[in-house]
């Protein structure tokens, strides 16, 4: 291979992490402005994030070709090989994650044409959260960072515990008055899209590691640093 092919090589693989990271921005963004047009009760919000997701879809078109691209001309190997593996897989995960947030927005509108059940504390604090975590991920994907990437899947358990914590309320509210029901239902599925938010970003994390070390993480009980318990 020559050095200009080199260079041509690392030029398209710059345009695709730059490309992920327009996505990743782009992603974080329809999450904020989702929660937003919950809090805010905004549905006109709501509406123009599920039409900015097509935005998300384009993206994620472009991001595989360029993916497949790169494998049919350079045919890479070892790390540059795991490296385009990589990119392929989070480009799923952020396209997935573009889905949530439209799910969000979907029960969003329902909800805005109903009295507030109750205050929004847990779920701008998830969101929050979640939308850390997908940056952080990122983050550790370019910089080639595993301990980044553990922060992230370690900040999952944050995300469980105020989904859990916010099931329980809501179930008291459903045991209470079973007129709450609809509500309560729609907003613990906001709960478990930005649970399945955090998720993604955990597996981007996990790939980031895979990434680096050529070390297979998921369905692991130990991660990078620790200790196995197998000999």
């Amino acid at each position: 291979m020559t050095l200009h092919t080199d260079r041509h090589f690392e030029g398209e693989l710059q345009t695709l992490q730059q490309l992920l990271l327009r996505m990743g921005g782009l992603v974080e963004q329809q999450i904020a402005r989702a929660i937003e047009s919950l809090v805010e009760r905004d549905s006109d919000l709501a509406r123009d994030v599920i039409e900015r997701d097509r935005e998300v879809n384009q993206l994620d078109i472009l991001i595989d070709e360029e993916c497949l691209k790169v494998i049919a001309l350079h045919q890479p190997a070892a790390g540059d090989l795991r490296l385009v593996t990589t990119a392929l897989k989070i480009n799923t995960d952020l396209e997935r994650i573009g889905d949530m947030a439209v799910n969000v927005c979907e029960r969003a509108i329902e909800l805005n044409e109903e009295p507030t059940l109750k205050p929004y504390i847990d779920i701008p604090h998830m969101a929050k959260e979640a939308q850390a975590m997908v940056r952080t991920s990122l983050d550790s994907f370019v910089q080639r960072d595993t301990e980044l990437a553990v922060q992230v899947i370690d900040q999952d358990d944050v995300v469980d515990a105020l989904a859990h914590q916010l099931y329980r309320e809501l179930l008291s509210y459903m045991a209470e008055d079973p007129k709450t029901i609809s509500r309560a239902t729609k907003i613990l599925l906001i709960s478990k899209y930005l649970e399945r938010i955090a998720d993604h970003a955990t597996n981007i994390a996990e790939m980031v590691v895979f990434m680096v070390d050529g070390t297979m993480i998921r369905h692991s009980t130990s991660l990078p640093g620790e200790d196995s318990d197998l000999e």
